[in-house]
């Protein structure tokens, strides 16, 4: 009996292209894709991920392993569509990030900086408790179930060796960045109206006591208000933040 293996090294080929969009997209996605999460269980996850895509998507792949240059122009495609695929979920979370460094100066907390957990560099204290809180609530919302619908649906989206639509992509990253910057003042807009208060109250105050150091009065007392004012909102705020990354994973996921 004669075994034919002549199939496999075009299947590998498949395997590798694939593993180049769900590898690309992990390595970008909020939750999955952090600094803080072991190198071992991001591949783990993309190598299942591939193994449960492949069977669904090989027949979308053409491939002719006689020439070199058609191969890896297709691994360079896949590689630009798992990017930009993550890179869209990652700017949502920049929301976040804008919303904290927004809040940190309005509390009196802009010079407190700590290193951020899930990107490994400096950012401020409140932006840090604000990424790591809306992480959490993307698991605990299962909005990560959109996640892996995203990555079956882009095949719809972006056809393995179609022309990479380069217009309509740089159209989605600048209307993702507007929208992340737009809902980042909306989370901190009770601390805008906080901070105006707060500092006019001051500057009254000033007046009418000039002998007062209203400064060694007024960071103490804007951090303790913060903080309260934080307690009440933080819910409304993350609610509004997992209901815009759910959007934006939506349009992604069109087809689930």
């Amino acid at each position: 009996m004669r075994v034919d293996i002549s199939f496999l090294p075009a299947l590998a080929t498949v395997y590798l292209l694939v593993f180049a969009r769900i590898g690309t997209m992990i390595m970008l996605l909020p939750g999955l894709g952090e600094m803080s999460v072991p190198v071992r269980l991001r591949l783990t996850v993309a190598l299942v991920l591939v193994a449960i895509l492949v069977p669904l998507h090989r027949e979308a792949y053409v491939v002719d392993l006689r020439a070199a240059g058609p191969v890896l122009l297709l691994f360079a495609q896949e590689l630009a569509v798992g990017a930009v695929l993550g890179m869209t979920a990652r700017l949502t979370v920049s929301a976040l990030n804008v919303a904290g460094a927004v809040i940190a100066q309005q509390m009196g907390l802009g010079f407190v900086t700590a290193i951020d957990p899930t990107q490994g560099q400096q950012s401020v204290l409140v932006g840090n408790f604000l990424t790591v809180l809306g992480v959490t609530m993307v698991f605990a919302t299962d909005l990560h179930h959109l996640v892996i619908a995203a990555l079956n649906d882009s095949y719809r989206l972006f056809a393995p060796g179609a022309a990479f639509l380069v217009g309509d992509v740089a159209t989605l990253i600048t209307r993702t960045i507007a929208a992340a910057f737009r809902v980042g003042i909306q989370l901190a807009a009770p601390f805008l109206v906080f901070g105006l208060l707060f500092n006019i109250g001051l500057g009254v105050l000033s007046r009418l006591m000039p002998q007062m150091q209203v400064f060694f009065v007024g960071m103490p007392l804007s951090i303790l208000l913060g903080f309260v004012v934080l307690l009440f909102v933080v819910g409304m705020m993350m609610g509004t933040f997992t209901e815009f990354l759910g959007q934006v994973l939506r349009e992604l996921a069109p087809y689930s």
